[in-house]
């Protein structure tokens, strides 16, 4: 079941579910979640080693980010691909996981969004794949609201996050042995 804004307002106040969420969603948020910004633009380069128990992500490096009172922006053109970072983070409790999807308006300006699973027991910033797959160049100012994500109660209790992105790091620095 996904959880209303009613509750997970509650939920922001008393357990710190989201961290940083801007004013209009803690008053008026729409659907049936919470919009989340866009903090950080990462472009990668070098190579990846996805292993049965070794992984190493690429290289990345800071392109553009969001500075409080600063109207900064970063336009993807068509084929590029970025890792993106959200302004806000989370705490995710043992009873829920939430996803993201993108909103309407990233698809419908070319805009498509990778994302994942974000488990219980996760706490940090949320990353995720931003690619322009449309044939214009796309700009959008940091701090927009980019993405939705929803929250679900996780039925016959959930494991517990251990894996080794909590708090939110972007890349890895060395391969990794996988826990």
């Amino acid at each position: 079941m996904i959880l209303g804004p009613k509750l997970l307002l509650e939920l922001v106040k008393k357990q710190k579910l989201v961290e940083n969420l801007a004013e209009r969603e803690l008053t008026n948020p729409e659907g049936a979640g919470f919009d989340l910004r866009i903090g950080e633009v990462y472009k990668i380069s070098g190579d990846a080693f996805l292993g049965e128990t070794e992984r190493k992500t690429p290289e990345v490096e800071v392109v553009e980010k969001y500075v409080e009172g600063e109207k900064r922006k970063f336009t993807f053109q068509p084929g590029d691909f970025y890792l993106v970072k959200t302004l806000e983070s989370v705490n995710m409790p043992q009873n829920l996981t939430a996803n993201m999807k993108p909103r309407s308006t990233t698809f419908r300006s070319g805009i498509f969004i990778r994302t994942g699973n974000i488990p219980p027991g996760y706490c940090g910033g949320l990353t995720f794949g931003l690619k322009n797959e449309g044939p214009v160049p796309v700009t959008i100012e940091m701090g927009a609201r980019i993405i939705h994500v929803q929250f679900e109660e996780v039925a016959g209790g959930g494991n517990m996050y251990r894996g080794q992105w909590q708090g939110g790091r972007v890349t890895t620095t060395k391969k990794e042995t996988q826990v």
